[in-house]
């Protein structure tokens, strides 16, 4: 990305099923969700939405190999979009105890994303 235009960050969180995807997604859609960008296209070549560049940066706690980065791709609307996977987040006790440990880890996962957008 040769320019920044834009960066908002967010958290999503898996409670209960151990899914990196589903809390890489929230963490998308809570850094996407609140924004409007009125104008961006004036700041972009050529004045177009295709030309707009969004990286996707996800600190994950576990699991990198499971998350799915195209579902996180299908969530930005316009440009084109990377995704970046780094060490990060937390994965901690979401309070139940199962009382056979050894045949579910019952931890939330949690991501943060931040998400930048330029061209």
């Amino acid at each position: 990305m040769q320019q920044i235009l834009f960066i908002q960050t967010g958290t999503g969180i898996d409670v209960h099923g151990q899914n990196v995807t589903k809390a890489s997604t929230r963490a998308v859609e809570d850094a996407i969700h609140y924004n409007s960008m009125p104008g961006i296209e004036k700041n972009l070549p050529d004045q177009r939405l295709e030309n707009m560049k969004v990286n996707v940066k996800l600190a994950v706690p576990v699991d990198h190999d499971k998350l799915d980065k195209e579902k996180i791709k299908v969530i930005i609307p316009y440009g084109t979009v990377t995704v970046e996977v780094m060490n990060g987040g937390m994965a901690t006790t979401s309070g139940i105890f199962l009382e056979d440990k050894h045949d579910k880890n019952d931890l939330m996962y949690i991501v943060n994303a931040a998400v930048e957008v330029g061209y």
